[in-house]
């Protein structure tokens, strides 16, 4: 792991789930942590880099917003997992990509207005990838658990 000081795991706490939505988000998050703005985000960008953040955005119930969400999985050869992955990664309705320890050793989210899109970007990443095999997989049942990790229980 990063080195993270209390700092940084305090921040991570409040950024998992309490993000502000106010005008200025790393302002209100220093207020409460007793730092500047400057330092937040100087913080948040270096958690970036060093892959301790992955992304900072929302996440909607695909339905409510009108959208649909589908999980998606591959087999993909070693040597195309690079390739594969950076093709899937282009779509911004990809909100998850992950390698398993399997035949079917890539896994992915997807989010689109229609089934009919998700379809065609599955297409048009078979066509680039060459990869013919594809599950769709669509939810016929979801169940939303909050993952919160509290990096204040972390050993020193």
């Amino acid at each position: 792991m990063a080195d993270i000081d209390d700092i940084d795991r305090a921040l991570l706490n409040r950024i998992q789930s309490d993000f502000p939505l106010v005008e200025r988000p790393f302002a209100a998050i220093g207020e409460a942590l007793g730092i500047s703005e400057s330092e937040v985000i100087a913080r948040v960008e270096r958690l970036k880099r060093d892959d301790v953040i992955r992304r900072i955005g929302a996440n909607f119930v695909p339905d409510k917003v009108g959208f649909v969400s589908t999980l998606c999985a591959a087999e993909v050869p070693p040597d195309r997992l690079d390739t594969f992955a950076s093709v899937v990664n282009r779509y911004g309705g990809v909100t998850h990509n992950y390698l398993r320890d399997h035949r079917v050793n890539v896994w992915f989210t997807f989010i689109a207005p229609s089934m009919n899109e998700i379809e065609a970007h599955l297409e048009a990443i078979r066509r680039e990838t060459g990869i013919a095999e594809i599950h769709n997989l669509p939810a016929t049942r979801v169940f939303k658990i909050r993952a919160q990790f509290d990096l204040e229980l972390l050993d020193n």
